[in-house]
């Protein structure tokens, strides 16, 4: 993975970021949720409302005490494919979703698995992930953020923006 511009406009392209939805509310519930050490159902569908509009239905699917179960599970697990892949079992939760409720709520640093944030570290974008692919895209996130000393959330801001603007012009 390469990152498509220069590391020092990071925080200017964050700047820049503009989503469709909002993202404050989502903010908000991470003292509550880390407290609590597991997502409620309502909280759930708040995050797939953000992150894919479209697939949040089937989180209906999932019983309140099932999601309870998983993402404690998740939130406590001791390793990182413990803390991902456990996430999936829920339904309309794919390795995308799971990686905004780690990202948003777990307190280690995770990026979100995004095809724009995706192809500004010229990181092929796939129909299917593994645990390996998103384990190197972590650790590479990570390791960028740390040497920018920048919050991770900066770094996502960053990597969509720049997609947003500048994928398909090259």
């Amino acid at each position: 993975m390469k990152l498509r511009f220069p590391e020092a406009a990071i925080p200017d392209w964050a700047n820049r970021y503009v989503y469709p939805r909002e993202e404050t509310t989502l903010l908000d519930l991470r003292p509550v949720v880390r407290k609590a050490g597991y997502l409620t159902k309502g909280q759930l569908r708040q995050v797939a409302q953000w992150k894919s509009p479209r697939s949040a239905g089937h989180i209906e699917d999932n019983e309140d005490a099932y999601i309870r179960d998983i993402t404690s599970m998740s939130f406590s697990a001791k390793t990182e494919r413990g803390r991902i892949e456990v996430l999936i079992r829920l339904s309309g939760v794919e390795w995308p979703s799971a990686s905004v409720i780690l990202h948003l709520f777990h307190k280690r640093k995770y990026p979100i698995l995004d095809y724009r944030a995706l192809w500004s570290v010229q990181a092929e974008n796939r129909s299917q992930y593994s645990f390996d692919f998103w384990w190197a895209y972590v650790e590479y996130c990570r390791e960028l953020a740390e040497r920018n000393q920048i919050d991770m959330r900066i770094l996502d801001r960053a990597l969509w923006q720049y997609s947003k603007e500048n994928q398909g012009k090259r």
